[in-house]
């Protein structure tokens, strides 16, 4: 099978050989063989790992990101930041964590920018209102 890893700025991975993939989405882990049914799933924070047909292996720490698998023998992700290494608890121990922090950071930011927005709005319907008289839809 084909595996082909690309961030936004990189083509992480591009290997033909590959025997086996396991990969993590929402439900859980799983894994792909040749001749897989085609699917599309949502990773998340995860390492994945696969295997060549000379049995070596590979990992790659994704953070988020879409795998799709193609006619049992392409299988793409595309992510937001990957980084690849030799050693799955490695970067499961470094890299995962600062994807984790990165992803806690921009959820905290979205939250932020939200409640910024609803402030704002909250003061237009008041300035709207004015001292009470007039109303929004009149």
């Amino acid at each position: 099978m084909r595996l082909l890893i690309t961030d936004p700025t990189a083509v992480v991975v591009d290997s033909d050989d590959i025997e086996s993939l396991r990969a993590e989405d929402e439900s859980g882990g799983f894994g792909i063989l040749t001749g897989h049914a085609d699917l599309l799933t949502v990773l998340t924070v995860s390492v994945v790992s696969w295997r060549h047909v000379d049995g070596r292996q590979g990992f790659c720490a994704v953070r988020r990101g879409v795998l799709s698998v193609q006619d049992g023998r392409e299988i793409a992700i595309a992510t937001r930041e990957a980084q690849r290494g030799d050693d799955a608890a490695a970067l499961e121990a470094s890299v995962l964590a600062r994807f984790r922090a990165d992803a806690e950071a921009e959820r905290a930011g979205r939250v932020a920018a939200m409640r910024l927005q609803t402030q704002a709005v909250r003061r237009i319907v008041e300035a709207l209102r004015g001292d009470g008289r007039a109303e929004i839809g009149r």
